[in-house]
């Protein structure tokens, strides 16, 4: 197999500094997995799924802890903070790393301002008569400025963000399983009657199954943050090994846990789970005070966490890119180990489409969601062929780096690409994601035509 340019070049991370934490990483792996999408997506797959909710999460939670196996064995044995994108340069060839990096980019950007939106919303429910717009910037200065500061100042806030959304969902998992048990004082035990009655466990069939399986496979956000985090810290190697070896149960007490505990305590064509979402009901069901105010200031928390882990990942991704000669030049300035540039760009894009969506709500910020709708698939299908290729390389040439190995090499990579290819096929048979899948696709094949047209000029020079 030949060789790219990558395989042969220093780290492409050396100006960067190493100023997180092994706490930082541990609270980034833990917290990280408990994105905005659990709480604010799940009551509509519930609605959609029913109690087969459960079902479709176990199933999204097994391919992405797959992905997630995949890119901790690349990330352990080449630490760098393009991550996937690095790894498919290395295992393709550079037009997939310009692929990778640039489609991951423009998500994460505006993503930063779609989390702005959503965390205003919650504020100036709050306090009604301020304006979206002034809290969305004043979020974006808050992090965009620590971001600049140092990469310490992203770990902290995150650490603490972390704890916070690992506290909340874990007492309302306790409180859920006494509830379910029937020891929760004021509650009977439910058994199994929502489970099973009002249409069975697949009140809508098959198709609703799909539909609770697209919507989970979504939610999974931030779960790539800890390994572009871990090449600025001290140790790398083992802080990317001990989040991917942990990633199985997070996913699985986090995730799986919370919906099996929502459609076990309250009916699944409940108004209030697909108004207010599983948590609120669960709360309200329990008769805790001020549910509704409770679980808006956790669902605050995890968009801004989000805000600030987007606006570092994309800095950091578009700093790798350009390391590799892959993007302009000004968005490879470090200063004190931080590429403030990237950072700005970056932070400036996200508040760019935050006023699209006052200024286009509907034509270019649609485009621009739709565009975006399906890149997370894109990114998965090329960490399982880049650790295809990447395997048997290291095997041969430094066996010594397999620190974090994938399991059932390579059977389990190619369940891993069948299960994304499902998800497409999926993607492609629902008229509310056909036109994501198409888009996102449409955006895909520029950059790599143009990632192509880039490595074959190069190689030509």
């Amino acid at each position: 197999m030949p060789r790219t340019p990558t395989d042969a070049a220093p780290a492409a991370d050396a100006s960067l500094s190493h100023g997180l934490k092994q706490r930082h990483l541990s609270m980034i792996a833990l917290g990280g997995v408990i994105g905005a999408g659990l709480f604010v997506g799940s009551g509509a797959g519930i609605a959609a799924a029913g109690p087969s909710i459960v079902l479709a999460y176990v199933l999204s939670g097994l391919l992405v802890t797959l992905v997630m196996r995949m890119l901790g064995e690349m990330s352990a044995a080449y630490p760098s903070s393009g991550s996937f994108s690095a790894h498919a340069e290395r295992a393709i060839g550079p037009w997939a790393g310009f692929t990778a990096g640039w489609s991951f980019w423009v998500l994460l950007c505006t993503a930063v301002g779609l989390e702005g939106i959503g965390a205003a919303q919650i504020v100036t429910g709050w306090l009604p008569g301020t304006p979206e717009w002034a809290w969305v910037a004043l979020f974006m200065v808050v992090f965009c400025g620590a971001n600049l500061a140092a990469v310490k100042n992203f770990g902290e806030f995150e650490f603490w963000f972390a704890a916070l959304k690992v506290g909340a969902i874990s007492l309302f998992l306790v409180l859920g399983v006494l509830a379910v048990t029937g020891v929760l004082p004021g509650t009977d035990a439910p058994g199994l009657a929502h489970l099973t009655g009002d249409g069975g466990f697949l009140p809508h069939g098959a198709e609703g199954l799909v539909a609770g399986l697209l919507a989970s496979v979504f939610a999974y956000g931030g779960l790539e943050t800890v390994t572009i985090a871990a090449a600025e810290s001290p140790d790398p190697v083992n802080g990317v090994a001990r989040a991917v070896r942990t990633a199985m149960w997070r996913i699985a007490v986090f995730y799986v846990g919370s919906m099996a505990v929502a459609v076990t305590l309250v009916p699944w064509d409940s108004p209030e789970v697909a108004e207010k979402g599983p948590y609120i009901a669960v709360l309200d069901h329990l008769g805790i005070p001020g549910a509704a105010q409770l679980m808006n200031a956790v669902v605050l928390v995890a968009l801004l966490s989000a805000m600030n882990a987007n606006i570092y990942g994309a800095s950091r991704i578009a700093y790798s890119l350009v390391e590799r000669g892959q993007g302009p030049k000004a968005l490879g300035r470090a200063q004190g180990g931080t590429p403030r540039v990237a950072v700005l760009v970056s932070s400036v894009l996200g508040f760019v489409c935050v006023l699209l969506s006052y200024w286009r709500p509907d034509d270019v910020f649609p485009w621009l969601l739709n565009m975006i709708g399906a890149v997370i698939l894109v990114v998965w299908i090329l960490i399982a062929v880049s650790q295809l290729r990447l395997r048997r390389r290291v095997e041969r040439e430094a066996p010594q780096k397999l620190v974090v190995r994938m399991w059932l090499f390579p059977t389990l990579t190619w369940v891993a690409l069948a299960g994304m290819a499902t998800v497409l096929v999926l993607m492609a048979r629902e008229p509310d994601t056909r036109v994501q899948l198409y888009s996102t696709g449409a955006m895909t094949l520029v950059l790599a035509a143009v990632g192509y047209a880039r490595q074959r000029a190069r190689a030509g020079g």
